[in-house]
C-alpha cells in the first residue's frame, strides 16, 4: 500500500480546497438568510477533515509520481471529490437522494451540466452558486490535468501539447502547482470579466457571477430552469456566445498573449479550424431557420448562433427548446455533441484537434495510394505527425465511438427510449449537458430516468471528461501487474 500513498496524498490535497469552496455558500445563504448555511458548514467541515487527514497521514509522499500512479490519481480524484461535492445537495432543503446528489456533483465537477433538479428559480441560492463553483473548480482542474498530466500519459494523442516543463511524471505535482497558480489568475480573471458583461447585460450580481463561472468553465449550469433563455436578452445571448468561444480555446496560448505574442492563437492551427467551423455551422443551422422554419433574420441568427455555439463547445446553455424544431434539427445537434473545443480548454467532447490529426493522415495516406513511391508526410502546426500521434488518435476516436454504443446499449436496457437512451449517452459521454427528447432535453431534467440510468451515466461522464483510455487503463489486469 505504500506505492499509492502519494495518490491519496494527492486526493486529500484536492478535498481542502473543495471543502473552503463549501464556505463561499454559507456566506450566500447567510446573505440570504437561507438556513441551508448550516448545510454547507457541516459538509465543510468534513470534507477538511478528510482532505487535512489525508494530506497529513501522507505528507512527504506526493512530490513524485510513477506512470501508475499518475493514471490512478486523476480517476480516483474525478470519483472520490463528486461523493463529497455531493453531501449539500442530500442535506440541503432539496432533500435529494445520494444517487441524485452524486449525479449532479459529477456532472458539476465534469463540467457536464445535466441536471436531476427541477424548480431552479426557487432553489437556495447555496446550492445555486454550489453548482456554479463545482463547475467553476472542474473546468480549472481539467485545464491543468490536459496540459500537465495528459500529453505526458500520451493518451488520445494529447502528447502533441506536451510542456518541456512536464517531461517526466515525477515533476507532475511541483510542476502543476505552478501551472495552477498562473491559469487561475487567467481564469480568474476571464471569469470576472465576463460576470461585469453579463451584469451590464441586466443580470443581478448573484446571477452575473454564477453565470460567469460556468460560462468559462463551459459547464452550463443556470439558476433558471429556461436556462439563459430566462433572461430573453440578445445581449445576454450573444455576450455569452463570445465567453463559451473564449472558453474552448487553449488558455496555455492565452498566457502567450498576455506575455507579448498577441498572434499565438491565430497561428494555432485547432484554433482556425475551430472559429472556421463554428461559423460554418451557425451559418448553415441560421439559413436553415430561415427557409425550412420561417424564421425572421434576427431571431434565427439569435437562436442558431446561441444553441450551436452552445452545444458545440460543451456549455449545455439554451435559450429555446432546439429538439422541438424537428427530427432533422434532432439528428444535427447529435451530431454537435461530438464535436468539442480546443485541447488544453475547459471545453469538452472529442476536441478539434483530433479531427485535424485524423483528416491530415487520411489525405496522406490517399495521396500515397495515388502516387506509391511519394514521400508524403502529415504535419500538425508546421511539425511532422508521428505515426504513434496518428495511432493514439485513431485508437481514441474507435474507443470513444464503441464506448457510445455500449453506454446506449446499456441506457436502453434500462427502459429508456432510444432517443433519450442514444442521446444520454452521447451528451454524459461528450459532457455536453442537456440531451434531447421531452424527459431529458433542454426543457426537461435526468430527475426522472431510472436510478441505474444515473449511476451508468455517472461514469460515461466521468470517462467522457478523462479522456477514456485514463480511466479504462486501470481496469486491465496488466496495470495492476506492472
Amino acid at each position: 500500500m505504500y506505492q499509492f500513498r502519494p495518490v491519496v496524498y494527492v486526493i486529500g490535497l484536492l478535498l481542502t480546497p473543495l471543502g473552503l469552496g463549501m464556505l463561499v455558500p454559507v456566506g450566500v445563504d447567510v446573505a440570504f438568510q437561507n438556513p441551508d448555511w448550516q448545510v454547507f458548514l457541516g459538509s465543510s467541515v468534513l470534507t477538511l477533515f478528510a482532505g487535512i487527514s489525508l494530506v497529513m497521514a501522507t505528507r512527504g509522499s506526493g512530490r513524485d509520481l510513477t506512470l501508475r500512479q499518475a493514471f490512478l490519481m486523476i480517476t480516483l480524484a474525478w470519483a472520490v471529490l463528486p461523493a463529497f461535492a455531493a453531501l449539500p445537495f442530500v442535506f440541503s432543503e432539496l432533500g435529494l437522494s445520494y444517487t441524485d446528489a452524486y449525479f449532479e456533483a459529477m456532472s458539476g465537477l465534469t463540467t457536464t451540466g445535466s441536471t436531476v433538479i427541477s424548480g431552479l428559480d426557487a432553489a437556495p441560492p447555496g446550492i445555486l452558486i454550489w453548482r456554479a463553483i463545482l463547475q467553476w473548480l472542474g473546468g480549472l482542474g481539467i485545464i491543468v490535468v490536459a496540459i500537465a498530466v495528459l500529453p505526458v500519459l500520451k493518451i488520445g494523442g494529447m502528447q502533441l501539447f506536451r510542456v518541456e516543463s512536464f517531461d517526466t511524471t515525477g515533476n507532475i505535482i511541483p510542476r502543476a502547482r505552478q501551472l495552477a497558480a498562473a491559469m487561475m489568475r487567467l481564469y480568474l480573471a476571464l471569469t470576472v470579466v465576463c460576470a461585469i458583461v453579463y451584469m451590464a447585460g441586466g443580470m443581478t450580481p448573484f446571477e452575473g457571477f454564477a453565470h460567469a463561472m460556468t460560462t468559462i468553465a463551459t459547464g452550463g449550469y443556470s439558476t433558471s430552469d429556461a436556462s439563459i433563455g430566462h433572461f430573453d436578452s440578445a445581449v445576454i445571448e450573444f455576450s455569452a456566445v463570445l465567453f463559451m468561444i473564449l472558453g474552448s480555446l487553449p488558455f496555455v496560448l492565452y498566457l502567450q498573449l498576455v506575455r507579448g505574442r498577441p498572434l499565438a492563437l491565430w497561428r494555432d492551427s485547432q484554433v482556425r479550424t475551430f472559429m472556421a467551423l463554428i461559423a460554418g455551422l451557425v451559418a448553415f443551422v441560421v439559413i436553415w431557420l430561415l427557409v425550412a422554419k420561417g424564421y425572421d433574420l434576427s431571431q434565427a441568427l439569435r437562436q442558431g448562433t446561441f444553441n450551436v455555439v452552445s452545444i458545440v463547445t460543451g456549455t449545455g446553455y439554451s435559450s429555446s427548446d432546439y429538439s422541438a424544431w424537428g427530427t432533422f434539427a434532432v439528428t444535427l445537434f447529435l451530431v454537435f455533441f461530438f464535436i468539442g473545443g480546443c485541447a488544453g480548454s475547459t471545453s469538452c467532447g472529442i476536441k478539434i484537434f483530433r479531427y485535424e490529426v485524423l483528416f491530415r493522415s487520411m489525405v496522406s495516406q490517399t495521396r500515397r495510394i495515388h502516387r506509391p513511391h511519394g514521400v508524403f508526410q502529415p504535419t500538425y502546426n508546421g511539425r511532422p505527425l508521428s505515426q504513434n500521434v496518428i495511432n493514439s488518435v485513431i485508437s481514441f476516436l474507435l474507443l470513444f465511438f464503441a464506448s457510445f454504443v455500449v453506454f446506449s446499449v446499456a441506457l436502453a436496457l434500462t427502459g429508456l427510449d432510444p432517443i433519450t437512451a442514444i442521446s444520454g449517452a452521447g451528451t454524459a459521454l461528450a459532457n455536453v449537458g442537456p440531451g434531447l427528447g421531452e424527459t431529458i432535453g433542454p426543457a426537461g431534467t435526468f430527475g426522472a430516468i431510472p436510478t441505474s440510468a444515473k449511476w451508468i451515466l455517472s461514469f460515461a461522464m466521468l470517462l467522457g471528461r478523462l479522456e477514456l483510455f485514463t480511466v479504462l487503463v486501470i481496469f486491465t489486469p496488466a496495470f495492476w501487474r506492472a
